[in-house]
């Protein structure tokens, strides 16, 4: 299983961090809002573990934008607010799980595993990406843009997947060849510029309205 926590204390992060790699689950790690954004957002995970009180981006505010972003991992909030009105925030947001401060090890274990499980039975969900017209199911590992099916390559379906994760966002070349190349930035080659002119072809070239945009001197933007 894979953990994300996202815990602004290091001494408790890590001491969680130990005990889950102890069940020989791999775990990443987490220190604010908006690392644990980025991380949900461009990788795979069974559970993620939130803590409320986190700089940049509260544990509320990052379920919400998970959930937004079609993000639907099982989420367990880990915090010492423990009200009422303080759980009901985390189920609103879109917590699965919430589990107070100071805690027992073992009934975290017990409520991951619970969580991963019922993730698992309950089958594949909708996992859809969307802006305008534009529709990337992450399950099917299928683009439509209004109503027509689009054929990409393996590559660019992950191009296009961390344009629409960050859309409204410019991203450089040097972000898009670590997230998506997963390498460093050859400022040599031009690679990631043909990639960008095959992908826009295939989205934009058909349709009136624009979605690719180049933003000279800084990267690309895909936005309405």
């Amino acid at each position: 299983m894979k953990v994300l926590i996202v815990e602004d204390e290091p001494k408790l992060a890590g001491f969680i961090k130990k005990g889950l790699e102890e069940q020989a689950w791999e775990v990443d790690i987490a220190f604010d809002g908006q690392m644990g954004s980025s991380l949900a957002l461009s990788n795979p995970y069974d559970v993620i573990v939130l803590d409320v009180n986190l700089p940049k981006m509260n544990g509320f505010e990052l379920a919400a934008l998970l959930r937004r972003e079609s993000i639907r991992t099982p989420i367990l909030m880990l915090t010492a607010l423990g009200t009422l009105n303080d759980k009901l925030a985390g189920f609103e947001s879109g917590a699965d799980d919430y589990l107070v401060k100071p805690f027992e090890f073992q009934e975290l274990i017990v409520r991951l595993r619970a969580l991963q499980k019922r993730n698992s039975e309950s089958g594949p969900t909708a996992n859809v990406l969307k802006i305008a017209d534009l529709e990337l199911d992450l399950n099917e590992r299928i683009a439509r843009r209004e109503g027509h099916r689009i054929e990409l390559t393996a590559k660019e379906f992950g191009l296009l997947e961390y344009f629409m994760r960050n859309r409204g966002r410019v991203v450089s070349r040097v972000d898009i060849a670590e997230k998506v190349w997963d390498i460093h930035f050859d400022t040599g080659t031009n690679t990631i510029d043909v990639y960008v002119n095959f992908l826009r072809k295939k989205i934009d070239k058909e349709f009136s309205h624009k979605l690719i945009h180049t933003v000279v001197g800084m990267g690309y933007i895909l936005k309405e």
